[in-house]
């Protein structure tokens, strides 16, 4: 999942998020399932109708999200150049393209709140059980929400490395970004104990 909002209001935002996550679970299940990379480009132009289905704005906005991909996917089709597997790097890369803009297309249309209750619905059978679930609850809204945070911030890095130096962006930037997103996490941490960490009261059902 990599972007968090959208820039407008699609039909999709109607769409209750339990329905939304189980057909993204369905459909990732059956990009898996396809081999064929002419059957995965079909899916792909499947994926990008449904996005275009919001409108450009928010195709446009999706597919700059999905910018980041550009390097792995350069990687995968390099190795399997490499290895003279060119027809499977090819369905490896159609099958990550497709999987993660319908996990993009999810989360530009789902309020981060309606995430965490699904994930909180379906740990509620742990919760009978006496277990605590708020540490899994929270870690899922953590994700959603820090991960587009740190992809922009590397976009912003790679910004100013281009902006100071011929050479293209590599691993020089890795530090910077592992000290940024350490330095989120201990934003966090101090923000999760200033309101009494995890120790809340679960609720009963």
């Amino acid at each position: 999942m990599i972007s968090l909002t959208s820039p407008v209001e699609t039909w999709a935002h109607r769409v209750p998020a339990g329905v939304k996550l189980a057909a993204l679970s369905l459909a990732t299940a059956g990009l898996f399932a396809l081999q064929s990379p002419v059957t995965l480009a079909l899916a792909l132009a499947g994926v990008a109708g449904l996005v275009l289905t919001g409108g450009l704005t928010f195709a446009r906005a999706a597919t700059r999200a999905l910018k980041i991909l550009l390097p792995f996917l350069l990687l995968i089709a390099v190795w399997h150049g490499v290895t003279d597997q060119i027809e499977a790097g090819m369905a490896v890369a159609l099958r990550l393209l497709s999987a993660l803009a319908l996990a993009n297309f999810v989360t530009m249309t789902t309020r981060l709140s309606d995430m965490v209750a699904v994930a909180a619905l379906l740990l509620s059978p742990f919760r009978r059980l006496g277990l605590s679930t708020r540490a899994l609850e929270l870690s899922v809204a953590l994700v959603v929400r820090f991960t587009p945070s740190i992809a922009r911030k590397g976009g912003l890095l790679a910004e100013a490395w281009r902006a100071r130096s011929a050479r293209r962006t590599g691993w020089q930037i890795v530090m910077p970004l592992a000290a940024t997103a350490l330095d989120d996490a201990e934003h966090v941490a101090e923000a999760l104990r200033a309101r009494g960490g995890l120790e809340t009261t679960q609720p009963t059902d």
